[in-house]
């Protein structure tokens, strides 16, 4: 059970009801986490919205962007986004076995898909220094600046989640992962 009480989504009002309004029409649900963020500070869950929609449109692929959560979740050990962004994952193409050595930190057999785990993983760790090896590495996988960019705000983005799902202990509403 979640630790911070959170109302149910159909007694929403004012700028909650319209942000969960958003989030019904596109995934017709609200989860949990959104569900609490919305509570509390609607104006933050749109703005993590924002961002996540700012990165859509970038330059990076869905698969990309479900690598970079999946892996951030990883390794902070966030149970609730290393769920939804396993089933996010594989609603993007992943395969079953790419997810789970993703999760892992393991090899897929796509070197370019390798190396972008290689740096998040490396980033996260290091709390964001990059060697000039990780640096050199992500650039010779054939990723560009404008996609170090998108994969700065898809940290960002899944760090908050991460956290305030660490925070919150939020009851997952997600299949869970082995």
């Amino acid at each position: 059970m979640s630790r911070i009480h959170t109302p149910a989504v159909d007694t929403a009002t004012g700028a909650t009801a319209e942000v969960y309004a958003q989030i019904k029409k596109a995934a017709g649900s609200v989860p949990n986490t959104y569900a609490a963020i919305g509570a509390l500070n609607p104006a933050a869950l749109k703005a993590m919205l924002q961002a996540d929609a700012v990165l859509a449109a970038g330059t990076l692929s869905k698969q990309d962007q479900e690598t970079i959560k999946l892996t951030v979740s990883a390794v902070t050990g966030c149970d609730y986004c290393e769920a939804a962004h396993s089933l996010l994952g594989k609603m993007a193409g992943l395969k079953p076995d790419a997810l789970k050595q993703i999760r892992k930190g393991e090899t897929t057999g796509d070197a370019k898909r390798d190396a972008l785990v290689s740096f998040v993983r490396s980033l996260v760790k290091s709390s964001g220094t990059v060697s000039d090896a990780d640096f050199a590495a992500i650039k010779n996988a054939g990723y560009n600046d404008a996609q170090l960019v998108d994969i700065s705000l898809a940290i960002a983005g899944i760090t908050f989640t991460n956290v305030f799902n660490r925070i919150n202990d939020t009851t997952l509403d997600f299949p869970a992962v082995a």
